[in-house]
């Protein structure tokens, strides 16, 4: 009896040290309140102008994403003026493989734009690593412009 005494005892006197200690703890402070912002009317007359889309445009991309590792692939490529292909203008491109960068014949648009490139794989790109196509088109009155990149993975 004199034991479960002593225990009740204990732990009042351990329950009440520790609510002393929490007692004596760092103060909390409040946050600060933040500044109120006032918007005019006159905000929205104050828009910058939407940039107009370039005259001159291009796309590049390949006619197999996921081409066998020794396959041959074609890159096509289309430049417009405004949504009208432009035809006699000459376009470049390089193939960005792992270990190297591979310069491909120039070829000459078409009536619509377009342009075909070859390009022969014979291994030179790792399974699922990604290979990247530059394309420029140059030789007309708004060039040069370069194409967003075509890209492939040999699988």
């Amino acid at each position: 009896m004199n034991n479960i005494r002593r225990m009740i005892l204990s732990a009042f006197c351990g329950l009440g040290l520790l609510f002393l200690l929490a007692a004596c703890g760092p103060t909390i402070s409040q946050a600060q309140s933040q500044q109120t912002v006032t918007i005019s009317k006159s905000f929205q007359n104050q828009l910058s102008p939407v940039p107009s889309p370039a005259t001159y445009r291009c796309g590049a991309w390949s006619s197999n994403n996921a081409p066998g590792p020794n396959s041959t692939i074609f890159i096509y490529a289309k430049l417009v003026k405004n949504v009208t292909g432009v035809s006699g203008a000459t376009a470049q491109a390089v193939v960005h493989f792992k270990n190297f960068d591979q310069p491909l014949d120039p070829q000459t648009s078409d009536s619509g734009g377009y342009v075909t490139f070859t390009v022969s794989l014979q291994g030179h790109q790792p399974l699922d690593i990604p290979a990247t196509v530059d394309v420029t088109f140059s030789n007309f009155p708004g060039g040069p412009v370069h194409c967003q990149q075509a890209f492939f993975t040999p699988e």
